[in-house]
């Protein structure tokens, strides 16, 4: 394996995620500075002191998440969890990369994408030049930026069936709202904290909402509009981003990068 300095791979998960793109709640990219050449990355999806640790204890010089610190409107004085976690960062040089929505929306490496890949879900925005989307006027996303995807699973399965192979792709059992018999064809999904944006599934014609949360008015909203909702866990469905990007890493540098999954069962 080699090295790479910190400078160059930041430019580079820059591009490749057009990071200035987005309007995030957070700093995209070196959210804390170490050590200036990255030769073994811990990848995860939160940037926990449980991960720190992971990453000082297998000697790594860089962690890479998807889910960082700094968020707009939360108390920017470092005490407490903040400053145990930061303090552990500098005392072992350790640097701190963060992609948010970046790391959703990418096309091939995003969480969006890569759960579709863990679901067996098919995109429609595959199929951009398809005739039939463009005399339906369907679109294929939706969403504030386009978060949500719009697509479909083989075999146009009921709820039950989707929920089902939901569960056993990703290990754990979603909280399902709707009725199990009811025939699914088009499903929307946005991994993460999305279940605020179930209108907007229901505006782009999902029949069913797959998301990682959900929420007391969502369960209303969802069974007066007759429209499915999956809630498969915020961690479980942004599991995958992060290690795609950690492999694209591994496959342009040459440099060892490690997933390590923390729990979270919500």
């Amino acid at each position: 394996m080699q090295n790479v300095s910190t400078r160059e791979l930041c430019v580079w998960i820059d591009s490749t995620l057009s990071t200035t793109s987005f309007n995030d709640y957070c700093p995209n990219g070196l959210q804390v500075e170490g050590q200036p050449q990255v030769s073994h990355i811990i990848a995860g999806v939160t940037a926990c002191e449980a991960l720190i640790d992971e990453a000082i204890a297998k000697g790594a010089d860089t962690l890479l998440v998807h889910h960082g610190w700094f968020w707009k409107g939360e108390d920017p004085r470092v005490r407490g969890t903040r400053k145990n976690r930061l303090a552990k960062l500098l005392a072992h040089n350790i640097n701190l990369l963060a992609y948010h929505l970046p790391l959703d929306a990418h096309p091939v490496l995003g969480n969006n994408a890569q759960l579709a890949q863990i679901l067996g879900l098919i995109p429609d925005r595959q199929a951009l030049l398809d005739t039939t989307h463009i005399e339906n006027n369907l679109p294929v996303t939706a969403g504030p930026g386009n978060l949500i995807w719009l697509g479909s699973m083989p075999g146009a399965p009921n709820l039950g069936q989707i929920a089902q192979q939901t569960e056993q792709r990703l290990g754990r059992a979603p909280l399902v709202i709707g009725d199990m018999d009811m025939k699914i064809e088009r499903i929307a999904w946005c991994t993460g904290a999305a279940q605020n944006m179930l209108g907007d599934a229901i505006d782009a014609g999902a029949q069913c909402f797959i998301t990682g949360e959900i929420s007391e008015p969502v369960v209303h909203l969802a069974r007066e509009s007759g429209v499915a909702f999956i809630s498969a866990g915020h961690h479980a469905t942004e599991r995958y981003g992060v290690q795609a990007l950690g492999r694209e890493i591994t496959r342009t540098f040459n440099v060892r990068v490690d997933f390590i999954d923390i729990d979270n069962p919500v």
